[in-house]
């Protein structure tokens, strides 16, 4: 039976989408359920919802304790020019990695489950930044009911391995058996590998988070030249993502990695200039690939998205100061003169 989805029930669905924190997911939930039309094609989509609604409610509730919840939040807001989680087994670097590119000071340990809860921090690139959370490892023996809501900003991760540890490719296996409960799906295609026109995600369902994945092989230093480790790991555990060795102790690789997400992000850097000074080149505006003045208008602030009339454009393309629309795809580097 055909779901005949309203539009007031879309524009919930939409708000859950891009809301930033999980009262706000949780409010567009509770708005998806009330709007959703009640028959028998719709039967799955409401006790998913449900049920996402009672694991959103339970997680603002959290521990308490003389009636105030306690703990560490459980979902970082995001930040910077994107949102990088870094998943692994126990003891596979994450901290460490985290730590060298954040300049954080997480606790890193020789022992496992050192990492309890998020740990934002943020990695330079050229003159934006990349937010990079550190979570706890993935692993049966260690739970983490809250991994989903977690993730539920994240532009993409970084599984990070540690191919000298025994059992490596066990625990990757696991790792992904574990996310697959949890309806996480870890893709090797990131957002510069296809176009702004590219659906291939369309069909994927509402509840499912699927992130952009780079296999990071840590403590690189301890790998023989020949790679064969991390041939054995894509072969026997069934993974086709792009891959990066990296070394905490030595440095290696760690100068690549912001680049790289950098780019298959598909990070576009803006500049605004107010009309007859100069132009702010120290805080750019960030949007993806396909964004448009509009969208770098909104950012800058609401009621000039709202008022806008045209823009002046600055950049690679055309002419200098060339008067262009709000539906006008903007591209790294652009200098925008905003009118409203």
């Amino acid at each position: 039976m055909p779901a005949n989805l309203t539009p007031a029930y879309k524009a919930a669905e939409g708000h859950y989408r891009y809301a930033k924190d999980p009262a706000e997911r949780l409010d567009a939930l509770k708005e998806m359920l009330r709007t959703i039309p009640k028959h028998k094609g719709t039967d799955h989509l409401q006790a998913d919802i449900k049920a996402k609604i009672k694991e959103l409610t339970d997680e603002l509730a959290g521990p308490k304790k003389g009636g105030a919840r306690t703990g560490p939040e459980t979902a970082i807001r995001r930040e910077g020019a994107g949102q990088i989680a870094l998943l692994g087994p126990p003891n596979s670097g994450k901290s460490a990695l985290h730590a060298a590119t954040t300049g954080s000071h997480a606790h890193v340990g020789p022992y496992p489950f050192t990492t309890q809860y998020p740990q934002p921090g943020m990695m330079p690139v050229h003159d934006v930044a990349i937010q990079l959370v550190d979570l706890p490892p993935i692993a049966v023996e260690h739970p983490v009911s809250w991994i989903s809501n977690a993730l539920h900003s994240a532009d993409g991760c970084l599984l990070v391995v540690d191919l000298s540890m025994p059992g490596c490719v066990e625990r990757v296996i696991a790792l992904h058996e574990l996310l697959a409960e949890r309806r996480i799906e870890l893709i090797d295609q990131w957002p510069a590998d296809s176009g702004p026109d590219d659906e291939s995600s369309s069909d994927v369902d509402l509840f499912t988070k699927v992130l952009p994945t780079l296999l990071v092989a840590s403590k690189a230093d301890r790998l023989v030249e020949s790679g064969d480790e991390l041939a054995v790991l894509k072969e026997l555990a069934e993974v086709t993502y792009p891959c990066m060795a990296i070394s905490t102790e030595t440095g290696h690789g760690l100068d690549r990695l912001g680049t790289w997400l950098f780019d298959r992000l598909g990070v576009v850097r803006v500049y605004t200039k107010i009309p007859g000074k100069d132009a702010d080149m120290g805080r750019p505006y960030t949007v993806r690939h396909g964004a448009t003045v509009l969208e770098v208008a909104t950012l800058v602030h609401k009621e000039i998205a709202t008022d806008f009339k045209f823009a002046r454009l600055w950049g690679t393309a055309g002419f200098d100061a060339q008067q262009v629309g709000r539906d006008h795809l903007v591209e790294d580097g652009d200098i925008l003169e905003i009118h409203a």
